[in-house]
């Protein structure tokens, strides 16, 4: 009968180090595994006190934890930009204040469940902005996952045909961030409206969203579609939302005078 690394006996070689780097491999803990091998090659831990030995291998292996859990986050997260913090390009003149970006990075609105909304014509870098504090709170240890708001109401319309839509909102709702990119490029249809509003009414006053649209927050209103649920989710998200409003021309198009 086989048996596995949780249940085996310790093995028998005569290296006792062999027997340590074993067990930290069996337990999964890689990092402190990659430490202890580092410090058998070299001179570290005839350098160190025991205690401090110990401490050096804790916080590798912490290290270690912490670096796959932010990994691991980013890749659930199906970002569609691999967008940072410290690449946005404020030469640019779009209406992007420095000083509000520096307070939205400090992801408080997030931990207060506040909402944010990046709105401008096709180009100017609503995306972007988005995936960048999306990053940043992967990097922080929070659950995040982007969408195309189009083709998320879509998985989510054929979800409900197959009477699997509970399953689906349960996983959109375990993220504390949720990034809803290019919302409203149409008008929402019957079927969409009740699962948006689903969305917004179980993360209200709770968790985040961020919601990119090429039109403004004034306008959403008539995109909803429906009188009575375009109340119920405006009413939602609107207050206490943060705004960022982008103008000038495409940077894609300047990038590409550029080039």
């Amino acid at each position: 009968m086989k048996t596995n690394d949780k249940t085996a006996p310790v093995s028998q070689q005569p290296d006792q180090n062999a027997i340590s780097l074993d067990l930290m491999n069996r337990m999964k803990m890689h990092g402190m595994a990659e430490a202890f091998r580092e410090s058998l090659a070299g001179t570290t831990a005839q350098a160190m006190t025991p205690d401090s030995f110990l401490s050096m291998l804790l916080s590798r292996e912490w290290d270690y934890r912490a670096q796959a859990a932010v990994t691991r986050l980013t890749k659930n997260a199906s970002f569609r930009y691999k967008a940072y913090l410290e690449e946005i390009d404020y030469t640019v003149s779009r209406g992007l204040d420095r000083n509000q970006m520096e307070r939205l990075a400090t992801l408080d609105f997030i931990r207060n469940g506040q909402n944010l909304f990046i709105t401008g014509s096709a180009g100017t870098g609503k995306s972007f902005l988005a995936c960048a504090l999306g990053h940043e709170a992967c990097k922080r240890g929070i659950r995040t996952l982007y969408a195309n708001a189009a083709k998320l109401l879509g998985l989510l319309k054929v979800a409900k045909v197959k009477n699997c839509l509970e399953a689906e909102l349960k996983k959109i709702e375990r993220c504390q961030l949720l990034i809803l990119d290019d919302l409203f490029l149409v008008q929402l249809d019957a079927r969409e409206r009740p699962i948006l509003l689903d969305i917004i009414e179980d993360r209200h006053e709770r968790k985040s969203i961020i919601i990119t649209s090429q039109y403004p927050s004034s306008s959403w209103y008539d995109m909803v579609g429906d009188p009575t649920v375009a109340d119920a989710i405006l009413d939602r998200i609107v207050h206490s939302a943060h705004s960022i409003e982008l103008t000038g021309e495409s940077m894609r198009k300047l990038k590409a005078k550029k080039a």
